[in-house]
């Protein structure tokens, strides 16, 4: 076993065009991953082939579970997914958007049930958003849905949760927010996480690795635990050209030089 998340020669393509060349990475239980890289560099690609949503070749093994050729119900047992823009309209609780989390573990003919509904709450205290709980999802701004949709997350309970700029419609307090519960729950859980996200700043302050992208390549990696100032300039270089590094006690802020 590689580890809870292998990704093995993954290429993907748009008709005859290659956008993904041969990316590999493995992911263990309890890792909060970032992938990082300009537009366009392939990392909504990634995540939307791990969900089956688009074609691809090559392996991605979940929980020693080949995840290509799953259906729908299979596959949401071993991932999750938070899309940087929520696609679900309103005329539907809150709530019963963070009860769709369960929809993998129930029949064709069953429904949430009272146990059921009381996780659902507990996940979204836990987020600090029960007050939405009856309130019309569609009413909801970008952020605040987001937020649902993390605890439609963690009610669905998979080994693997894979996030696309989850953090994107959020001010600035529930970013940090919303990335220290998702790494807390990572770490309690015992997860794979994999975020993408657009401040690489985020990335080096939560996540334990960052996966360097650059046109459908995977370039470098740095562990936070372990990576030093010049390595991190060096190879966040790569994909972000001259960059200025700064420190302050365990922590590294990135900016672009002048």
């Amino acid at each position: 076993m590689s580890g809870l998340l292998s990704l093995k020669g993954v290429y993907i393509s748009y008709g005859k065009n290659e956008i993904v060349h041969g990316v590999s990475f493995d992911m263990n239980g309890g890792e909060f991953c970032a992938l990082l890289g300009l537009n366009g560099s392939g990392k909504t690609t990634i995540l939307h082939a791990c969900c089956g949503f688009i074609p691809m070749e090559g392996r991605c093994i979940v929980a020693d579970t080949e995840c290509k050729g799953l259906n729908e119900k299979k596959r949401a047992k071993l991932i999750s997914f938070i899309p940087q823009v929520c696609s679900l309209q309103g005329g539907r609780t809150a709530l019963d958007v963070v009860l769709m989390g369960f929809n993998a573990q129930l029949g064709l003919l069953e429904f949430p049930s009272a146990v059921h509904k009381r996780a659902a709450l507990a996940a979204m205290e836990r987020l600090n958003c029960a007050e939405f709980a009856e309130k019309d999802f569609g009413t909801l701004s970008q952020g605040q849905r987001q937020i649902v949709i993390l605890a439609r997350c963690i009610v669905q309970d998979s080994p693997v949760m894979l996030m696309d700029e989850p953090d994107n419609a959020l001010d600035f307090l529930n970013r940090h927010m919303v990335l220290s519960k998702i790494r807390e729950l990572i770490k309690e859980e015992n997860k794979a996480g994999l975020i993408t996200l657009h401040d690489p700043n985020f990335a080096m302050a939560y996540c334990d690795r960052l996966l360097l992208l650059k046109e459908g390549r995977l370039v470098g990696e740095l562990n936070m635990r372990s990576a030093k100032s010049d390595e991190l300039k060096e190879k966040l270089s790569l994909i972000y050209g001259d960059i200025e590094l700064q420190q302050n006690g365990n922590n590294f802020l990135m900016g672009k030089a002048l």
